[in-house]
């Protein structure tokens, strides 16, 4: 380990081999760092929190902070960050309240640029980016590589299915399903993530099946339980369409129209 002489690390804080601490960060009680995390100067991890392998936490960062909840009563909750993420300057992640999973989850190999906001009881999947300023709400379910463009606020117990991308300054109040580009305030659908889709090699099979099944959510004139039934009547029936569609018909916000 290497920890700056004036950092202020609980005696209550475990910290694995390899873990870097710099100038004038505080650790609290009740946190786990795994090896080889680099928490830079500047950064309050404030307690309750799990840390895995090969973070980066930037300057100015706060993780597991109390939730800015009025329903909070100091229960004892979790931030639950796993494995090779980048933490970039003044990030904030809160901890849970005890309602829906009990814990903010944030999983591997996610960006999370300056200024962005994690509230609490949300859950982010793997490979996400989250560019600058982009502000969760609570319970939020973010699904794995989905990209969310800069300034974009999304509204609490919304979900944000894979691959989905959304545009910059934009404002997301209803569930955006997988694989869909959205922009907008509020956001409305504006085709497919092809390039997204062509960067993580999906077949031409699936990308051509994925836009039939987008024009029959979208553009035909069909209701949306008529369109899902006829997607799965007449699509191939590949984990992509299946993901799709059960993502629509679980969504109790409703999805970007």
């Amino acid at each position: 380990m290497n920890i700056h002489p004036t950092a202020i690390i609980s005696p209550e804080a475990e910290l694995a081999d390899g873990v870097c601490v710099g100038p004038y960060s505080i650790i609290g009680s009740d946190v786990h760092i795994g090896k080889n995390t680099i928490i830079e100067s500047h950064v309050v991890i404030d307690t309750h929190t799990d840390i895995g392998e090969g973070n980066r936490i930037h300057p100015f960062a706060c993780i597991g902070g109390a939730p800015q909840d009025l329903k909070f009563k100091g229960e004892v909750t979790r931030v639950i960050i796993g494995n090779f993420n980048t933490i970039r300057e003044y990030v904030t992640v809160h901890r849970a309240t005890s309602a829906d999973i009990g814990k903010t989850v944030i999983g591997d190999h996610n960006l999370l640029m300056a200024y962005c906001h994690v509230a609490h009881n949300c859950s982010l999947g793997s490979n996400i980016v989250m560019s600058n300023a982009v502000n969760f709400a609570g319970h939020i379910h973010v699904e794995d590589w989905a990209i969310i463009g800069g300034m974009t606020g999304i509204h609490q117990f919304t979900r944000i299915g894979a691959h989905a991308f959304i545009g910059g300054a934009s404002g997301v109040e209803r569930d955006v399903p997988p694989f869909v580009l959205v922009s907008g305030n509020f956001a409305k659908p504006f085709g497919l993530n092809l390039i997204g889709l062509k960067r993580r090699g999906f077949s031409e099979e699936t990308v051509g099946a994925l836009k039939e099944a987008y024009r029959l959510v979208y553009r035909s004139s069909l209701l949306l339980k008529d369109a899902l039934d006829k997607i799965r009547s007449e699509l191939p029936d590949l984990p992509e369409i299946r993901h799709f569609v059960t993502f629509i018909e679980n969504s109790p916000r409703g999805i970007c129209r």
